[in-house]
């Protein structure tokens, strides 16, 4: 298994407030990343990111081991996400100038073949198997629960003006719950994790492409960004990838 990632603040933003960690382990088959995208006044969005994906961290790859099982590597998602989500909500209610602060979150836990994501917000994880893109994870969005409703199409929702406001978010609230997916991660598939920087600005078609024509990690982040910034990045840009 392959891993990298990389983040930039895009073509506009002056800070960057999206933060991405990971750590593979070298002699198993294991794999824990997470990417969070900040919101806030000011530089309280990177506060917020930070806490939130350190503190995910802290949880959840001391926690994975060989001997994970299902039902154990959704207890660590559900307890690293409840573990971040207070300790951003503590330090907002400390600090004024972090107050309504808050964060998305997609985290991958890798054990084996077997991968386990979980999302709060709309930072998005992809799977690429046999050539073909599909989304893992559901936008906790105003847009997505338009078009799950039926009150807005697919294709509006990728330009509609509210597409940014997100109806769950780490450390907003004393508690919060994410969604879970379990996915299988054999040879020769690989799964995405992109903030929306990325996914509003270079289409699904284009990840798919770009996933299939590169043969390294690297070098699809390194794609997919500059596509990004040549569409005019007008957000931060982080993009991850893990390879079978």
């Amino acid at each position: 298994m392959r891993a990298y990632g990389l983040t930039h603040r895009g073509a506009v933003r002056r800070e960057n407030q999206d933060y991405l960690r990971y750590l593979r382990e070298e002699n198993a088959q294991l794999l824990t990343a997470v990417l969070c995208d900040g919101m806030g006044g000011a530089k309280a969005g990177a506060v917020a990111s930070s806490i939130a994906a350190d503190n995910f961290m802290a949880h959840a790859a001391n926690s994975l081991d060989e001997t994970s099982t299902p039902s154990d590597v959704r207890a660590i998602l559900t307890e690293a996400v409840s573990y971040a989500n207070a300790k951003v909500y503590d330090r907002a209610l400390d600090d004024y100038s972090c107050m309504g602060m808050g964060s998305t979150l997609v985290a991958l836990l890798v054990n084996g073949q077997k991968a386990y994501v979980a999302n709060v917000g709309d930072s998005r994880a992809y799977l690429l198997s046999k050539n073909r893109l599909s989304q893992i994870t559901r936008d906790h969005s105003l847009v997505e629960d338009m078009v799950a409703r039926g009150k807005l199409t697919r294709e509006a929702a990728q330009s509609h003006p509210k597409r940014n406001i997100i109806t769950r978010a780490i450390g907003v609230e004393a508690s919060v719950r994410a969604d879970i997916f379990e996915v299988k991660f054999p040879p020769g598939t690989d799964i995405l994790l992109c903030s929306d920087g990325l996914t509003n600005t270079v289409s699904d078609e284009e990840i798919r492409r770009t996933l299939c024509e590169q043969k390294d990690p690297e070098k699809v982040c390194s794609v997919l960004l500059n596509l990004a910034l040549q569409n005019g990045a007008p957000d931060n840009v982080t993009v991850f990838v893990a390879r079978q």
